[in-house]
C-alpha cells in the first residue's frame, strides 16, 4: 500500500523548499523529495530580489537571510553601464541582497524542517500515475523503490523536471543557440571596485566578489559562445577569455567551480494538470540574466503555496487552483521576454554596442530606471481580480485595488503600538482590514463558502500613504496581494 500524503513536492531547490513551508504553516502534511543525495554547494543564483525579501517578510523570515547577505543599492539590466537604482523603490528592501544560492537553500530547509517537513534525499521519481483523488509517485530511493500517493503533486524538479514530463505537459521554447561562461576562482589581483563589468567589442566580463578570497567571474566571448554544453570550461579558457576581453587575467588560480550555462529558453504550456502543478524552473527557463530565475521560482511557490492549501485544509474549490497558472504564467512570459532582451543586449557586434551606449544613456532618466528596476525587482507584479466573493460591505468596491501588491507599512492602532502590516500576515491567514477613526464601526462579514482562517484588524489610515485615503478597508491575500477594497 503506497504511502497517503496530502502534498508531494519534489525537488528540494529554494522553489520547492518554500512551497513546502508555506503548506506546513498551514498544517498540510508534505514532503519533499529529492533526487540529490547532498545539498549543492555550488551557487548560481547570488541574489535576492526586492519581492523575494518582501516574500520572506511576509512569514516574519526576512532576518535569518539578511544576517547572511549583503545589501547592494543598486542592481544591472544586461550589465549596461548606468546601474539600475533599487534605492528609490516604494518596499522596505531597497537593494539586491546578494546571498549564494548554497546559503539560501540551507536557510529554506532549516525552516522547512522547523515546521516537520520530511525532506527525503536519494528519492528519484520514475513514474507517476494520476487518479480521480490523487497521484501515485514511484521511484527508487536511497533503501530501494519506493512508492507514495499523495492527494496533489507539484513538480519544483528543475528545468529537466521528471514531474513535467510524466504529467505530459508541454514545454515548448528553444534550443541552445550560445553559451557563456562562469567560474568561482582565487584572484592574486582582484579589481580596486567591489565589483566590475566590462563590455566591449571583444565580449563581456562581469567579476564580483563570492566570499573572502573567492570571486565569480561570468563571460560572454562571442568567439567561445558556439562550445557545446557538454563540453566542460578550463581555467586555461576561462583566463584567455577574460584577458582577451579585459586585457588582464587578475592572476586568476585555484577554481572551486567552472560551469558553461546556454540560453535555452523554455514556458510550459500549462502550470497545470489535474492534480500535478509545476513550480520555478520546471515552469520557466531562460539564461541567467538579472538572476530572476531563482526569485521567480520563490514568488510561483508564495502564489501557489495558500492557494494549495486552502484547497487541502480548508475546503476551497480546486477551481482556485487555476488562478495560479492564469496568475503566474504571465510573469513567466514576461520573464522570457525580459531574459532574452538582456541576452540579445550582451553582443559584441558595432550594432549592440551602440544600442548598449544608447540604453544606457536612457537608463540616467529617473523614471525610466525606476521602472526597469521595479520590473527586475518584481514589484510591478500584479494580478486581475481573483474570483472570490468580496466582504459584506455597504459602499462601493472600489476598481483598480485587486492584485495589487502592497508594500510593508506601519498600521497605527488605538490603544498599542504601530503593528506592521507584513506582521499580520505572518501566520499565512487573509487580513480583513478596516481603515479610518471610527473604532466602533464593525467589520464587515466574510463568508466565501469555504473555510479561509481570516485575522481581522482595525487600523487608522498611516498618514505617509496619500493612496490610502478614502479607503473603507480591504482584504488581504495571505501573499500580501490586495483581493478587493472598498470606499469609506
Amino acid at each position: 500500500m503506497a504511502e497517503v500524503l496530502e502534498v508531494a513536492v519534489v525537488g528540494a531547490g529554494p522553489t520547492g523548499l518554500w512551497l513546502a513551508c508555506e503548506l506546513a504553516l498551514a498544517g498540510v502534511r508534505v514532503e519533499v523529495f529529492e533526487r540529490r543525495a547532498e545539498p549543492v554547494r555550488e551557487s548560481r543564483a547570488l541574489t535576492l530580489h526586492p519581492r523575494s525579501l518582501e516574500v520572506l517578510a511576509l512569514r516574519g523570515l526576512e532576518g535569518r537571510f539578511l544576517e547572511q547577505g549583503r545589501p547592494l543599492p543598486t542592481g544591472h539590466f544586461a550589465m549596461l553601464d548606468t546601474r539600475l537604482d533599487f534605492s528609490v523603490l516604494d518596499t522596505r528592501f531597497p537593494y539586491t541582497l546578494f546571498i549564494p544560492q548554497a546559503v539560501t537553500e540551507a536557510l529554506l530547509e532549516a525552516r522547512a524542517r522547523e515546521l516537520g517537513v520530511a525532506v527525503r534525499r536519494s528519492h528519484t521519481v520514475e513514474a507517476l500515475r494520476q487518479e480521480r483523488d490523487g497521484v501515485e509517485l514511484e521511484g527508487a530511493g536511497d533503501t530501494g523503490a519506493f512508492r507514495i500517493r499523495a492527494r496533489f503533486v507539484v513538480g519544483a524538479d528543475g528545468a529537466r523536471s521528471a514531474v513535467r514530463r510524466l504529467a505530459g505537459i508541454p514545454f515548448p521554447g528553444t534550443d541552445v543557440t550560445r553559451t557563456a561562461m562562469l567560474g568561482d576562482v582565487t584572484l592574486g589581483a582582484p579589481p580596486s571596485q567591489p565589483a566590475i563589468g566590462i563590455s566591449n567589442a571583444r565580449g563581456g566580463v562581469m567579476v564580483v566578489p563570492m566570499a573572502p578570497g573567492i570571486h565569480r567571474i561570468v563571460v560572454n566571448d562571442p568567439l567561445r559562445e558556439q562550445v557545446p554544453l557538454r563540453d566542460p570550461v578550463t581555467l586555461e579558457e576561462l583566463r584567455d577569455s577574460v584577458t582577451r576581453i579585459t586585457g588582464r587575467d587578475f592572476a586568476m588560480r585555484e577554481p572551486r567551480w567552472l560551469s558553461r550555462f546556454g540560453n535555452e529558453t523554455r514556458l510550459a504550456e500549462r502550470y497545470r494538470e489535474g492534480r500535478v502543478l509545476l513550480a520555478g524552473d520546471a515552469a520557466h527557463i531562460h539564461f541567467p540574466a538579472g538572476g530572476q530565475g531563482l526569485n521567480v521560482g520563490l514568488q510561483d511557490a508564495m502564489n501557489l503555496g495558500w492557494k494549495l492549501a486552502a484547497v487541502v485544509k480548508n475546503g476551497a474549490p480546486e477551481a482556485l487552483l487555476d488562478s495560479y497558472s492564469r496568475e503566474r504564467r504571465p510573469v513567466g512570459e514576461a520573464l522570457l521576454t525580459n531574459t532574452r532582451a538582456q541576452t540579445a543586449l550582451m553582443g559584441a557586434t558595432e550594432e549592440t554596442l551602440a544600442l548598449r551606449s544608447l540604453l544606457s544613456d536612457l537608463l540616467r532618466e529617473p523614471w525610466l530606471n525606476r521602472q526597469l528596476a521595479n520590473n527586475i525587482g518584481a514589484l510591478d507584479v500584479g494580478y486581475a481580480p481573483l474570483e472570490v466573493p468580496a466582504p459584506e460591505v455597504d459602499t462601493p468596491l472600489l476598481p483598480g485595488w485587486s492584485g495589487r501588491r502592497l508594500a510593508d507599512m506601519p498600521l497605527p492602532q488605538e490603544d498599542r503600538a504601530e503593528v506592521p502590516l507584513y506582521a499580520a500576515l505572518h501566520a499565512g491567514q487573509w487580513l480583513l482590514l478596516g481603515l479610518g477613526t471610527d473604532s466602533s464601526r464593525p467589520l464587515p462579514r466574510w463568508e466565501p463558502g469555504w473555510r479561509p482562517p481570516v485575522t481581522r484588524l482595525r487600523t487608522r489610515i498611516p498618514a505617509a500613504r496619500e493612496d490610502l485615503q478614502g479607503l473603507g478597508g480591504m482584504l488581504v491575500r495571505p501573499d500580501g496581494h490586495v483581493a478587493c477594497a472598498w470606499a469609506a
